[in-house]
C-alpha cells in the first residue's frame, strides 16, 4: 500500500486543518458522555471535517513505527483536549457536545482564518 496516497474516509491532523481552512466544517461527536473528574470534564469525542457537498472523513492519528501503520480514530478524553485543538487550527469558539450521540459543527469565519497560534 501507498502510504502517501489519502486513504479513503479518514485524514491526519494536517490534511484535517488543511481541509477546515479550505472551508470544510469541523464537527465533533460526543461517543461517550462526559462526566467531571476533580477540575476537569472527562467523555470520548471523535471529530471529523465535513464538505458542503457532505464529503465526510474521520480525524485519525499519525502513523508511526510504533503503532505499526495501523490508522486508529482519534480519540479525545477531555474537554480540555478538544477545546485545545480547535484553538490549535484556529478557531476563537468552541461548541462541546456533552450527551453520547450529540454533535457540533464548527466552521472558520474570516475573522478566524488569521489567528492560529
Amino acid at each position: 500500500m501507498d502510504w502517501d496516497i489519502e486513504a479513503p474516509n479518514v485524514v491526519t491532523e494536517a490534511r484535517f486543518r488543511e481541509l477546515v481552512e479550505s472551508g470544510y466544517s469541523a464537527e465533533i461527536l460526543c461517543q461517550e458522555s462526559a462526566h467531571k473528574k476533580g477540575p476537569s470534564y472527562y467523555g470520548v469525542w471523535i471529530m471529523r471535517v465535513v464538505s458542503d457537498e457532505g464529503v465526510e472523513k474521520l480525524l485519525v492519528t499519525a502513523r508511526t513505527r510504533t503503532t505499526y501503520n495501523d490508522i486508529k480514530i482519534r480519540e479525545f478524553k477531555t474537554i480540555t483536549g478538544v477545546v485545545s485543538f480547535l484553538i490549535g487550527i484556529g478557531f476563537s469558539h468552541a461548541d462541546v457536545p456533552l450527551e453520547e450521540g450529540q454533535r457540533t459543527t464548527h466552521k472558520l469565519a474570516a475573522t478566524d482564518k488569521g489567528g492560529s497560534k
